[in-house]
């Protein structure tokens, strides 16, 4: 008996996890992803993204103890010899988790935006951050760009380049198969209702897209180049 307990019956399931798993550590080859129970009894597994924003993906299942960080790598391995839909998580990685989570609750909707335009500014970004950006990645200018503007009953909130990288890296957003931040995406074939929902606290933005979420924290500073 494990000590430490992930159980996700259902393999496609288990297949999303992986999914997840592996574009963190797309992102980061030593990703340590916190696993924890969610009021409504199923799991969410967080991981950094590398762009000041924490991804998630919600599965159905559970761990134990009900909050529990662990190694990406080891826990992709272990995923992909679980033959009952019970994983040894391994080794307990809590100490290398920096930092705390979003809050569950109190996330008032903004707006939803066409998941095209998130694609769209990705590959924009993406085209600049090849022009100007060195070895150590996209210039900080950029990430820290306010690309777009969202207006809702709620007030307004403003999305980060940072945002949509995460986003988009994390593959959350459907689109033609092709990596946005590598390749031209055929906008036309990402399907026009195909939407990212914009949702706030005064603290935390959130965008969520239909295989995960992105979250971080709100700025005070509006400098604006797209609104919706």
């Amino acid at each position: 008996m494990f000590e430490r307990v992930l159980t996700i019956p259902d393999p496609v399931e288990r297949e999303n996890l992986t999914a997840f798993l592996g574009k963190a550590l797309r992102l980061d080859e030593a990703a340590v992803v916190r696993l924890r129970t969610r009021t409504d009894g199923r799991l969410s597994a967080w991981a950094s993204t590398g762009f000041d924003a924490l991804a998630v993906r919600v599965v159905a299942g559970s761990i134990v103890p009900d909050d529990t960080s662990a190694a990406a790598d080891q826990l992709i391995a272990a995923l992909g010899s679980a033959v009952d839909g019970r994983v040894d998580p391994g080794f307990s990685m809590d100490s290398a988790w920096k930092g705390a989570l979003p809050p569950d609750q109190g996330f008032e909707h903004v707006d939803d935006v066409p998941a095209r335009v998130l694609i769209d500014l990705a590959q924009r970004g993406a085209a600049l951050a090849k022009e100007h950006g060195s070895s150590h990645g996209p210039p900080v200018s950029l990430l820290d760009q306010q690309v777009l503007h969202v207006d809702g009953a709620a007030g307004g909130v403003s999305v980060t380049m940072r945002t949509v990288f995460a986003l988009t890296a994390m593959g959350f957003v459907p689109h033609t198969g092709e990596d946005p931040l590598k390749a031209n995406v055929d906008l036309a074939r990402i399907d026009s209702n195909e939407i990212v929902r914009v949702r706030a606290t005064k603290v935390w933005l959130r965008l969520d897209a239909r295989y995960g979420s992105v979250f971080c924290r709100r700025e005070n500073a509006l400098s604006l180049t797209v609104e919706r």
